[in-house]
């Protein structure tokens, strides 16, 4: 079994055993002399949580069986093994940058429900996609 799929299985069991503890803790402890009373929304997210990571971890362990073995599953394996290809843009390109920022505008509209500053965000954000394209998606000229 590889890394992630143990990882997420133990996560899985941590969440259960939480789960387990959650609902003896909620149903025979409490501090108001109340005996008995369950807290369900607590209970129902560490029931949730454990069933996803379940089934992210089943997933990740039927993927990784079928893969070659990766650099973090061989225990000689070095740093440069992992490395790939470490970015699409040229250091020198300011247009990733500036479509960070309309993201962030577009974001504090969406998030505090300005609509003007909305549409400046996604004035902002075509501008700057339309100027990477042309910087990058443009052929070289022939002469």
């Amino acid at each position: 079994m590889r890394s992630s799929a143990k990882l997420m299985y133990s996560i899985a069991a941590f969440l259960a055993v939480m789960a387990g503890v959650y609902i003896f803790a909620t149903s025979y402890v409490a501090d108001d002399a109340y005996l008995f009373r369950t807290e369900w929304v607590g209970i129902t997210a560490l029931v949730l949580s454990f069933g996803l990571a379940l089934m992210l971890g089943a997933y990740l362990h039927f993927t990784e069986r079928r893969i070659d073995i990766l650099p973090e599953d061989w225990e000689e394996a070095e740093v440069a093994d992992k490395a790939g290809i470490l970015g699409f843009y040229s250091p020198n390109s300011i247009w990733p940058a500036t479509m960070a920022g309309a993201i962030m505008v577009l974001g504090l509209g969406i998030a505090f429900w300005f609509f003007w500053l909305i549409a400046l965000g996604a004035v902002l954000l075509i501008w700057a996609t339309t100027m990477l394209n042309l910087q990058y998606g443009l052929p070289k000229e022939k002469h």
